[in-house]
């Protein structure tokens, strides 16, 4: 090939890559371009080429050679086990093994959102897109399919990320689309695994649920939680410190619990706020802040638990329970338990905690998200960022842990509020404890239960209801202890020391 040749496919390569890089504006052109760069790597005899945004490869063999390909990415540029992968079989030239033909494998990496735009503007992981064909024609159908491995550091599953190619439209002019059809998913920690038994452009279409969340809303939830944990975080403290400056320096259990709780609340609401804004620090920095927000987190779930226990005893034993160091036995669990967990995991899988991204339903990029759909388990798209968890499995281990809890405080209401109706003789002191049992128990767990209706035409209103409801807890928690517990009569169930 003339080497003036060679000159020109490399000045459409750079002008391709700049152009990506500066967003390329149309679609459509960059498309044609991409297309007559296919057509000229299809004429070289070897080809490799690395830019900021793509990268392009073209290896010739003979068919009866052939013993598959395993080719890596440069462009992930977070070391060798986070590359992107191709892996190709030895069945790829299944159709070609006659002897002494000659085949040409061409590859493809693109980095970037704006060359396979559908009609819907979805969005796809990390916009990398790997693509690969034979020069001798469309290959389909295979035997043992091609593995695709496309690396992320977020939570992913089968629910919000799918692999898909792409398939181009009818005519020139038309906007092509993504399917999944010939492709299986597969999910790792760290990776998505891609086997679609054809060749073209590959990516992982991240998904989200009807009734996603529009931009507008996801403003509207992010400013509700963060108003929200302020004033919590606010009120938690001075409640704390109107506890410590009272004059009462002898104080029940029941007390004692509730100061814990609040004391919990205050540090979990403090982390989240901070979490955001760290997120733009040192990768060590926000590491240790996504750590002390799930200890946070666990702490919270925790003395809402002992509370639940606690209530249990005031309410079904009553009489002659006597349980030694009882208040120290809960603070081990609440407090001892979660730190060491935490602890451990920070020192032995550090990597467990880091940048945690999400997005909304159109792609946009927002700074922040409301904290509490972390527990719920839902960042069903990238790429916001926010120091928090980035293990799936450790995502699984909380939402167990808070469904547990959860499971255990519902029983209790539903135990405590057999007990009630049995004694509504005693109308005047049965209706006050109802009260005082009802909104403690309701307000530090069973809201935390809706987090488990997020699906389908309840999404949206069970979002804005469990965000009101669970981002102002502390300051409920605040306004329930001064108005009901501080003034509640000698003798009543609120009052009541262990």
């Amino acid at each position: 090939m003339a080497l003036s040749e060679l000159e020109e496919m490399e000045n459409d390569t750079d002008n391709l890559d700049l152009e990506l890089q500066q967003g390329c504006g149309s679609a459509l052109r960059a498309r044609e371009r991409l297309n007559r760069l296919e057509e000229k790597l299809a004429h070289q005899e070897k080809y490799n080429f690395t830019g900021s945004t793509i990268e392009a490869y073209v290896f010739k063999f003979m068919t009866e050679h052939f013993r598959g390909l395993n080719l890596s990415s440069r462009m992930a540029g977070h070391g060798e086990k986070h590359r992107h992968t191709m892996n190709f079989p030895p069945e790829l030239v299944e159709g070609t093994r006659e002897r002494g033909v000659e085949q040409k494998l061409i590859c493809i990496y693109i980095h970037s959102p704006c060359i396979f735009q559908d009609a819907h503007n979805s969005s796809v992981l990390n916009n990398n897109v790997l693509g690969a064909f034979l020069q001798s024609g469309p290959v389909a159908g295979l035997s043992r399919p091609v593995e695709i491995q496309f690396w992320h550091d977020m939570v992913l599953d089968d629910s919000n990320a799918t692999c898909v190619f792409w398939q181009p439209g009818a005519s020139a002019g038309s906007t092509g689309s993504w399917s999944w059809q010939g492709c299986e998913t597969t999910h790792r920690e760290g990776t998505v695994i891609c086997h679609c038994n054809h060749l073209t452009y590959f990516a992982v279409l991240l998904q989200l649920p009807a009734g996603a969340l529009s931009p507008a809303q996801l403003a509207s939830l992010t400013h509700i939680s963060t108003i929200g944990c302020s004033l919590s975080a606010a009120a938690t403290l001075c409640t704390l410190l109107l506890c410590c400056c009272s004059r009462q320096r002898r104080r029940d259990n029941t007390t004692r619990i509730h100061m814990h709780l609040l004391a919990a609340l205050l540090l979990l609401n403090s982390s989240f706020l901070l979490s955001e804004p760290l997120a733009a620090s040192t990768e060590g920095l926000c590491q240790v802040t996504a750590a002390l927000l799930h200890a946070a987190l666990l702490c919270v779930l925790a003395w809402m638990a002992a509370e639940a226990f606690h209530l249990l005893l005031l309410l079904v034993k009553v009489y002659n329970i006597y349980i030694q160091h009882y208040l120290l036995k809960l603070s081990l669990f609440a407090w001892g338990l979660p730190t060491l967990a935490v602890a451990a995991v920070f020192v032995f899988k550090r990597d467990t905690y880091g940048y945690h991204t999400i997005s909304t339903s159109e792609g946009h990029r927002n700074t922040t998200i409301f904290f509490w759909r972390l527990l719920a388990l839902v960042p069903k798209r990238v790429p916001s960022s926010r120091c928090w968890l980035t293990s799936l499995p450790a995502h699984y281990a909380t939402l167990c842990y808070a469904s547990l809890i959860l499971l255990f405080n519902t029983l209790v209401l539903g135990r405590v509020m057999m007990i009630l109706q049995s004694i509504q003789r005693q109308k005047g002191q049965a209706r006050k404890d109802w009260v005082t049992v009802l909104g403690l128990t309701c307000l530090l767990g069973t809201t935390w239960g809706l987090a488990f209706f997020s699906f389908g035409i309840f999404l949206v209103p069970q979002l804005y209801l469990f965000t009101i409801l669970n981002s102002l807890q502390g300051l409920f928690v605040c306004l329930w202890y001064v108005t009901v517990h501080r003034q509640s009569k000698p003798g009543s169930i609120s009052n009541t020391s262990r």
